[in-house]
């Protein structure tokens, strides 16, 4: 009986000395873009894709602001900052990206 009780206890001393693996916040992943990255591997893009492929990459609140013609502009915050970023429609490529005040 006293050796469960030994036993029992150096487990529960074992377990509460074990450290706790703590979830990682979703944030923690640094996503590097800058103009000339390829958003979809040097394919074609819609004006949805091209706006999905932001949100993955940290953008929120993305905007469409222009989606004709050869390059699509964006509107979207990232960190508490707000740009302005210009994919090329045809390899989903950022050819531009400025910060907004």
């Amino acid at each position: 009986m006293i050796r469960r009780i030994a036993a029992s206890l150096a487990i529960a001393i074992g377990l509460l000395l074990t450290p706790a693996a703590l979830p990682v916040p979703v944030d923690a992943a640094t996503i590097n873009i800058s103009v000339g990255s390829s958003l979809n591997n040097g394919r074609g893009i819609t004006c949805v894709q091209g706006e999905r492929l932001l949100r993955n990459r940290g953008f929120r609140d993305i905007r469409r602001i222009d989606c004709r013609g050869r390059y699509f502009v964006y509107r979207a915050w990232r960190g508490g900052r707000r740009f302005e970023i210009t994919v090329r429609s045809s390899n989903g490529r950022v050819v531009n990206m400025r910060r907004i005040r």
